[in-house]
């Protein structure tokens, strides 16, 4: 390797993080919500694929009002998934197979249901009132009239984020579901409650969080304690809350004292540093350098948001418009240059909250599908930074083919859908924007094998089953070299065992084509030092030739469709991975 820095990268520039989002991932006791059992009877497939961390979404207990992202006890793991005793095993399973565990913390906001909060409400006298932000309403207005709300702020689940409680004639702050109050960090005594119970989780073993919308925790508050409208835009009823809540003033700060607090001079079970994530809705470029700066011990990489939102029109997540290929070059291109020389990269399509990626920027028809798959895993595996993949995005999972609001279990989706049809529209106009985006998509029970419930169950499944899990399963795909699996377990070993892949520097090619995805990553003094990646992303041939003619005749270290017919033209969805010494 070129020099001792890049020797001593963290043990996460060669890793990749697997997400399991336990309700849906296997289910070991028949009730038809998937458990730790299950999770514990697939950890071998997450050994055979070669993943490193295990993230997994919150399994405390809950009254799933938001499937677990509603907590109301930090310390006990909600019956449904299981016990204590279950994740323990499980965090040992894991750890023999070298594979470290991730928990996902669900910190801005708790249950309603969560003892904290039952005190908070008790009486505007309690101790823990100033636990959560309780505000009178409006000046000038009655509680419970319209508009008398402390803010204009809208929830991300629609409707305002302001939830009256008639006993005591004040609001409490809920940016999420109203059964999500947020918790107020300005209060010193909520941090290091926190804090306690983070470092009780590291203590039975856990390597890391992942931190649920860990930049909304600071919000924006007046000399005078007052909270702020944000300003609306036409046609809305309500006021964006982005401005007064999105990296507020504290932010670094809190985040710098939850370092100092919990993580300072902890080791993970194999002696290496342990592993911080956050979630970061609306952070820019610049913020996320100085949050993953490791000088100024935050966190150690974000997960944000620009390129999905990049298929969303002007009415929001569920007005769908096709992703212009330019555009997502710009925004990973961006993201980038500006991690190049501090701090770190998430790379993801899926995760619990996003649809199918291979529905959504590839191609999920029989013919392409495949292809599409590999295509676009190849294209974001070879990116400098640790890349996420999701249940069943391995197997190329799609998105379902929703035909109903009944068919719909999630909170965000069916709020959007009763708050159009009140303003007036028919059903039949909702569902193509809800079957391209409900978070509905990610979170069907993960398709093990060709049975009637996929393998994922003996009873019937909290939410159906995609229908095309007779073709595409896990025991389909596991002996089969030439399947989306197969292509992913590649991927990965790929990123152990060169350099120049896990630490490379990153050139963007073609920006302004508006077919082939092409990039140079380059690490002087690694074997190779250059990597070229080309990829077709679209249903018709390339003449690279012509496109890239230093592309055609190098040494292909992985292709997705193996090797090529054609050394100068890419078929349908076709990647490459070149090796170049330049």
């Amino acid at each position: 390797m070129a020099d001792d820095a890049q020797r001593d990268a963290p043990w996460w520039t060669r890793s990749t993080v697997y997400q399991v989002y336990p309700r849906s991932f296997m289910d070991s006791d028949g009730d038809g919500i998937g458990d730790l059992g299950g999770v514990l009877q697939r950890v071998d497939h997450l050994a055979d694929l070669g993943v490193d961390v295990l993230w997994l979404s919150p399994v405390y207990r809950s009254p799933q009002d938001d499937n677990g992202y509603d907590i109301s006890d930090y310390h006990d793991v909600d019956p449904v998934f299981g016990t204590l005793e279950q994740l323990d095993e499980l965090i040992e399973q894991l750890h023999a197979r070298g594979i470290r565990l991730l928990m996902d913390l669900v910190v801005n906001h708790t249950s309603d249901e969560h003892p904290w909060f039952t005190e908070s409400r008790s009486s505007p006298s309690s101790p823990k009132r100033d636990w959560y932000w309780w505000r009178p309403p409006r000046e000038g207005m009655a509680a419970g009239a319209p508009g008398a709300e402390p803010t204009n702020w809208e929830s991300f689940f629609s409707g305002p984020a302001w939830e009256l409680d008639e006993a005591s004639g004040e609001y409490y702050l809920h940016l999420f579901s109203r059964k999500q109050p947020d918790l107020n960090w300005e209060n010193p005594e909520v941090r290091h409650a926190v804090y306690a119970m983070m470092r009780w989780w590291l203590d039975r073993g856990v390597d890391g969080f992942r931190m649920d919308v860990i930049n909304l925790i600071s919000k924006r508050v007046g000399p005078d304690g007052r909270l702020h409208d944000g300003p609306v835009a036409d046609g809305s009823r309500y006021g964006d809350r982005s401005g007064e809540t999105v990296c507020g003033p504290r932010i670094h700060e809190f985040l710098a004292e939850m370092h100092r607090e919990v993580f300072e001079g902890r080791r993970a079970f194999d002696g290496g540093p342990l592993l911080t994530v956050g979630e970061m809705p609306g952070v820019t470029v610049e913020e996320a350098r100085l949050f993953t700066d490791p000088a100024r011990r935050e966190v150690d990489m974000v997960f944000q948001f620009e390129h999905v939102g990049l298929d969303h029109g002007p009415a929001g997540k569920f007005d769908p418009r096709p992703v212009d290929l330019r555009d997502l070059k710009a925004t990973f291109g961006r993201w980038q240059a500006g991690l190049a020389d501090v701090g770190w990269n998430s790379l993801y399509w899926d995760n619990h909250d996003q649809p199918r990626a291979v529905s959504r920027f590839g191609d999920d028809s029989e013919e392409h599908r495949r292809d599409s798959a590999t295509c676009l895993a190849t294209l974001l595996h070879l990116h400098r930074g640790t890349p996420y993949v999701y249940q069943g995005e391995e197997i190329g999972m799609a998105n379902v083919p929703f035909q109903r609001l009944l068919d719909l279990r999630d909170l965000e989706s069916l709020r959007w859908a009763n708050e159009q049809e009140a303003a007036g529209r028919d059903v039949a106009d909702l569902l193509p924007g809800l079957r391209a985006h409900s978070r509905d998509n990610a979170r069907t029970p993960v398709q093990w094998d060709a049975t009637p419930q996929a393998g994922f169950t003996a009873g019937e499944p909290w939410i159906e089953v995609n229908p095309d899990h007779v073709r595409w399963n896990v025991e389909a795909q596991r002996d089969d070299e030439g399947s989306v699996l197969a292509h992913h377990r590649r991927l990965i070993g790929l990123r152990k065992d060169l350099d120049v892949v896990a630490l490379g520097d990153f050139e963007m090619l073609l920006p302004e084509h508006e077919q082939v995805y092409a990039f140079r990553r380059t690490l002087p003094g690694a074997d190779p030092a250059a990597v070229l990646v080309v990829c077709n992303v679209g249903g018709s041939a390339v003449d690279l030739g012509e496109l890239l003619p230093e592309a055609v005749g190098l040494p292909l270290v992985l292709g997705s469709l193996g090797e090529p017919q054609q050394a100068a033209v890419l078929r349908p969805w076709e990647a490459r991975v070149l090796r170049t010494d330049a």
